[in-house]
């Protein structure tokens, strides 16, 4: 061991601990220890031959979850909203046209990367806590007739699920327009199929219903938007994130762009490998379940969900927040009393819904038990109107 350092002015960190949190937010959600362990492996560099044998693992799987054929299936180096910007800054153009969804902040979120990619951005109008309507969509289709169409399949913000998702991806493709879906809360527990729905772009984020650390995030594309890609007329805006040379390394060629975040590899390929082994199917069911005993506890305390039923979103449940209670105040004890993690509404939901995940490793039935009981306790401490044990009991039935 090195003798300690002399040097006065050499910061005094100590080891890291941080705390140890049951992680029910809109992520990231809890990370499997076969995954942690992953994560421990030795590297080896990113050209190695044994590394392109784990990228092609890797593609392997990511089909899998993401329900398609496409061979351009890749992890893209970065967070979620890395592989966000990869679809939207590849795919939009300078002069195209996208039409964007209004109805939740990754809606938003979407509309702000097209305008720097060079696009004009046009909107289909639909409520904070509302899907899109196909008709509302196909009207906008055919005023605008956009180049690319952009939605949310799993609300993030809302806690909305996007029904209807042929009618959509039909309607755009009657307009010659490529869809870009958002399944950063959707990919692997909650019902996604790109190929049978005809969706040409889906990108999303590993620390959701993976239960992968972020760093390495899914994305996929049909030939189709593919081709669109390689034949731009000016190059993506972003280097790092230009697909026409990503295609260098993730395809045949394996040809060095950039240095891969290895350990991020090898704790995706882990995460998938879980997924492969329950069953993409099995998954979606468990995750039906185990969030479905959550809103049953939920409201048998006495608490409403924000959503319909129709469109409630399993993984991202957003519970409204009592009457004359603070949500940041419930946050944080939950926090503080439990080291519970839930998270408080965004932009136009801000302060009105509780937003709790059951997601992946964490949608488990002692989670859930957990997150009702302590925030039936912690809502009935601060004067809520709720019966913690009623939603207790709803709780345990669902689960039985």
């Amino acid at each position: 061991m090195p003798p300690a350092s002399d040097d006065s002015s050499a910061p005094n960190v100590g080891e890291l601990t941080p705390p140890t949190r049951t992680l029910m937010g809109p992520g990231p959600s809890d990370v499997h220890p076969r995954v942690l362990r992953a994560m421990s492996t030795p590297l080896v560099g990113h050209l190695d031959p044994s590394f392109i044998e784990i990228m092609n693992d890797v593609q392997e799987l990511l089909r899998y979850a993401f329900r398609t054929d496409n061979q351009w299936t890749i992890p893209v180096s970065g967070t979620g909203s890395a592989s966000m910007e990869a679809a939207i800054g590849n795919v939009v153009e300078p002069g195209d046209t996208m039409l964007v969804p209004t109805n939740g902040y990754f809606g938003g979120r979407m509309a702000s990367m097209a305008r720097r990619a060079g696009g004009e951005v046009v909107e289909v109008d639909a409520p904070w806590g509302e899907p899109l309507d196909p008709s509302a969509v196909s009207d906008a289709l055919a005023e605008h007739d956009p180049d690319v169409f952009g939605f949310v399949h799993a609300e993030t913000s809302t806690g909305v699920r996007q029904p209807n998702v042929p009618e959509l991806t039909a309607a755009a493709h009657d307009h010659d327009a490529l869809v870009i879906t958002d399944t950063v809360t959707s990919l692997g527990g909650v019902e996604l199929r790109v190929d049978d729905w005809d969706i040409d772009v889906a990108y999303s984020g590993p620390q959701k219903c993976l239960s992968c650390p972020p760093g390495a995030s899914p994305l996929t594309l049909s030939d189709e938007a593919m081709e669109k890609v390689l034949s731009r007329e000016e190059p993506s805006r972003s280097w790092y994130l230009d697909l026409s040379l990503l295609e260098g390394y993730w395809g045949d060629e394996r040809a060095y762009h950039h240095t891969a975040p290895i350990t991020n590899v090898y704790s995706i390929r882990e995460a998938l490998r879980l997924v492969a082994e329950e069953g993409i199917e099995n998954r979606w069911e468990r995750h039906r379940r185990l969030a479905g005993a959550l809103k049953a506890g939920a409201e048998g305390m006495g608490l409403e969900m924000n959503p319909d039923d129709e469109y409630w979103l399993p993984s991202l449940n957003a519970v409204r927040v009592p009457e004359g209670i603070d949500d940041g105040e419930v946050c944080d004890e939950l926090l503080e009393r439990y080291d519970l993690e839930i998270a408080g509404g965004l932009g136009d939901l801000a302060g009105e819904i509780f937003r709790i995940g059951c997601m992946g490793y964490s949608a488990c039935p002692e989670n859930v038990t957990l997150l009702v009981a302590a925030l039936g306790d912690v809502l009935d401490d601060l004067g809520a109107n709720v019966d913690p044990d009623g939603g207790v009991a709803a709780c345990r039935e669902a689960l039985r």
